[in-house]
């Protein structure tokens, strides 16, 4: 991996004690995909030549994004560690099996690649959509708190053929203290916007979210498409950062549905892109996933 910017190495050191710390518990049950639902996002198992799953999936509900390299790619950042700022230079690669940059993507949701860049502690998360560079070098621009975070490219590679969602952790120098995850609330606020959740999260079950948009206490009717539907969901789940990122289902008016399934109970962080007035924001909701009865 190629690194040019470097903070200072006590924080690096840091930055990486902590990162274990946080990813120890990845195989105890983080948020996972099912393989059979289309419309959720992450890297998804593959036959052999004689029709068998791999070894690998005897694991099950292995989520998205733990890992810097899958299905024989690898996330290369260009720097494993940046300086804070409210715009800063953020490039990467996506290696292929050859070692080479990946040049050819399938677009899904009407993007090649969705980035997902979060500060671990479930603060500081943007969605955004770099630039590809004919020699396979990805770019674009973030803002960055102190501290340490998770780069998640979530594309599928043409000649792959299937989603694969990669993950690399990043450090991000100056002064900093992790904050606690929100505590759980169904209700978000945001620009003067009001939404609401309703809904419940069931370990290993299909759980439907409705979502509601409102401001000043009336239904936003006119929700715009924001990249091919009416609204898009990324679950995070806390202390390894799971990650899953699901597409509506259905809904109308000022409502957006969506139906999730994370196989474990615990603590998730919920993140809702919403367009309305030519402008695309987030809300954030922290919830609860409890065990089936």
């Amino acid at each position: 991996m190629r690194t040019t910017t470097r903070v200072a190495a006590t924080f690096v050191g840091a930055a990486a004690v902590l990162a274990a710390g946080w990813g120890a518990g990845a195989l105890a049950g983080p948020v996972g995909e099912p393989p059979a639902a289309a419309e959720e996002h992450g890297g998804g198992q593959h036959a052999d030549d004689g029709g068998h799953a791999p070894a690998a999936a005897t694991v099950p509900d292995l989520p998205a994004g733990l890992a810097v390299s899958a299905e024989g790619h690898a996330l290369d950042l260009a720097d494993d560690a940046l300086p804070a700022g409210a715009a800063v230079p953020l490039s990467f690669r996506v290696l292929g099996p050859d070692g080479t940059p990946v040049t050819a993507y399938d677009t899904v949701h009407e993007q090649d690649l969705h980035l997902v860049v979060v500060r671990r502690d479930l603060t500081g998360y943007q969605h955004l959509h770099p630039v590809l560079a004919p020699d396979g070098t990805w770019t674009t621009t973030v803002a960055l708190q102190p501290g340490s975070w998770r780069v998640l490219a979530d594309a599928t590679p043409t000649a792959l053929g299937s989603g694969l969602v990669l993950g690399a952790d990043l450090a991000v120098g100056g002064t900093w203290e992790p904050a606690p995850p929100p505590a759980p609330s169904a209700t978000a606020q945001v620009d003067g916007y009001t939404v609401t959740l309703d809904g419940d999260l069931v370990a290993g079950e299909e759980s439907e979210v409705l979502l509601t948009v409102t401001r000043d206490g009336v239904p936003v009717t006119d929700l715009q498409p924001h990249l091919g539907a009416r609204g898009h969901l990324v679950a995070l789940r806390a202390g390894d950062l799971g990650y899953l990122h699901v597409h509506p289902t259905g809904g109308s008016g000022a409502e957006v549905r969506f139906a999730v399934r994370v196989p474990a109970a615990g603590d998730h962080r919920l993140f809702l892109d919403f367009r309305h007035g030519d402008v695309v924001r987030t809300a954030a909701f922290s919830l609860t996933a409890r065990s089936a009865p």
